[in-house]
């Protein structure tokens, strides 16, 4: 147990953390607590859930994320990728079966952080993620259009189809001024941001808005119209629990175990990027399992790590757990002696919000350069997008991996019967004991695919920071998939970033095509190749002596 749970917080108090650094992550959590304020009521809103859930998770699930964490810097709490599965377990089990299926939800985490299955779930392809992301964001949109345009709705269908039949069929019921609301939110939304990156556009959206809605009375549907008052109390609630529904609660509680899981470490691995840091996987696991164990009690909804939220955190000064905890009591007097005004936030103010937030998630860039790359990677995106979108997240999951895994096979299975002449660097050298110093070589064997493209970018990481000029010899490499390009885009991004100078050698044809591509486009910085690694090293030595 204590190799698998280390909490980061409990490493760094040991080692010290300067009062410097301590006031950076206060002031760090405060900026974040602003920022998450109008994100957990939202993402609340949007799950069939009153506001208060959503505060009480920021709070709770984000303290314990924090506490007992594996990340420096990762802010925990209900994100956009849990609407629709929370929404959907409300609607067929109501709130006893979220509570039950959050706990767990949890408990699959905790044993998978226990079972060390943290490294398996950073092998999810990157085709898989974006594809169920833009799922995910488009679910999001479409949930958002009733109170952005005001429409009269009663009851909404579940399926995506149906609810965009009702909004076409209900046009005529639109509420001109909840359109413009919505529109101006979105305006200050972006506007603020583009002026300073210190104070939250949504923040400053929702002050603004809903002041004007109130001092002029306009006629547009609130919190209070759906919830009444928000309670700004803590509840201690026990689930009733029937053995017999059990096995009902399964696969929603696996569903966002999953979700949870993969949100969580990708932003771990994010953070890592720009922080040049290194998180614990399972401890983060266990963290999560924890959080998402006890914060149901108190009346709460599923919680993981929040990608954007961290981010900020991260560009405001936050570097240890503190400015987390900090975030989560910023939240709590918030809620304590703020929260009923709350209630008096415009629904399609809300919907401004999430609008901006499924755009932020849908990850469109990402999905139109794996358009333009290997069919195997294509038919991956789009069939767990459609998936997503049409069915069900977590069949898209589960036939997006098993598709990664046979469209691999098939592709290494073409490799082998056709022998690549297209490599020019086939010479063998043995020993590297006389390289110049300061430069390093490494050597990667086989395709970069998902299942390898993580520790190949950690090794290429752990030379390069070794060195100021990393060979890299590619000769052996067929291909390199979308996952296996992310990795070493974002493992050359850190050294370049180091002043390290990247030199690929034997890269073949079609992935120096590829490669090219991406430098053309600016999606991979500027990397020098060659075709040999006689060059490579001639180029290297030259620069050196120069």
């Amino acid at each position: 147990m204590n190799s698998v749970f280390k909490p980061k917080l409990f490493t760094l108090l040991r080692a010290g953390v300067s009062s410097k650094q301590i006031s950076s992550d206060v002031l760090a959590g405060i900026v974040v607590g602003i920022v998450a304020l109008p994100l957990a009521i939202a993402f609340a809103v949007a799950s069939g859930v009153s506001p208060d859930k959503g505060l009480i998770t920021a709070v709770v699930a984000g303290f314990l994320i924090s506490f007992f964490g594996g990340s420096r810097v990762q802010i925990g709490g209900p994100t956009g990728a849990f609407i629709i599965i929370v929404y959907g377990i409300v609607e067929n089990y109501g709130i006893n079966g979220l509570i039950i299926s959050t706990i767990m939800a949890g408990i699959l985490l905790l044993l998978f952080g226990l079972l060390k299955l943290g490294t398996l779930l950073k092998f999810i392809p990157h085709p898989l993620i974006v594809g169920f992301t833009s799922g995910i964001a488009l679910v999001i949109f479409s949930t958002q259009i009733k109170d952005a345009l005001g429409l009269t709705i009663s009851e909404l269908p579940s399926d995506f189809i149906g609810k965009w039949n009702v909004y076409f069929n209900q046009l005529s019921t639109i509420n001109l001024t909840a359109f413009f609301v919505t529109a101006v939110t979105i305006f200050i939304t972006l506007f603020t941001g583009k002026i300073t990156k210190r104070v939250p556009g949504s923040f400053v959206a929702i002050i603004l808005v809903t002041v004007v809605v109130q001092l002029f009375h306009l006629p547009v549907a609130t919190i209070e119209t759906y919830f009444g008052e928000i309670s700004n109390s803590f509840q201690f609630c026990i689930p009733t629990v029937k053995l017999s529904e059990l096995q009902n609660y399964l696969e929603p509680a696996l569903t966002i175990a999953l979700l949870g899981g993969i949100e969580s470490l990708l932003s771990a691995v994010v953070a890592d990027g720009m922080i040049s840091g290194k998180h614990r996987s399972n401890t983060e696991l266990i963290a999560q399992g924890i959080a998402n164990i006890v914060t149901p009690f108190f009346g709460g909804i599923p919680a993981t790590g929040a990608i954007a939220r961290t981010a900020t955190n991260i560009k405001n000064g936050g570097r240890t757990p503190i400015a987390g905890i900090t975030h989560a009591i910023t939240l709590l007097l918030i809620m304590l002696f703020l929260g009923k005004w709350a209630k008096l936030i415009p629904m399609s103010c809300l919907a401004g919000i999430l609008i901006i937030v499924a755009y932020n998630m849908s990850e469109w860039r990402s999905f139109v350069a794996i358009l333009k790359g290997s069919v195997f990677d294509i038919i991956v995106l789009v069939s767990t997008f459609l998936l997503t979108v049409l069915v069900d997240l977590t069949v898209a999951i589960e036939i997006g991996v098993v598709l990664s895994s046979v469209l691999f096979m098939k592709r290494m299975s073409d490799i082998s019967e056709k022998r690549i002449n297209n490599v020019v660097d086939t010479d063998v050298i043995e020993d590297y004991s006389l390289l110049p110093k300061g430069v390093s070589v490494y050597e990667i064997s086989g395709p970069m695919f998902f299942a390898s493209a993580r520790r190949y970018s950690e090794v290429i990481l752990e030379i390069g920071q070794s060195c100021s000029i990393l060979i890299l010899r590619m000769r052996h490499v067929s291909f390199i998939d979308e996952t296996g390009m992310q990795n070493l885009q974002s493992s050359l991004r850190i050294l370049q970033d180091r002043g390290v100078r990247i030199i690929l050698s034997g890269v073949n044809k079609e992935l120096q095509s590829n490669l090219e591509k991406r430098i053309k486009a600016k999606i991979l910085f500027k990397t020098e190749i060659e075709d040999s690694f006689e060059n490579a090293l001639k180029r290297a030595t030259s620069t050196k002596k120069s």
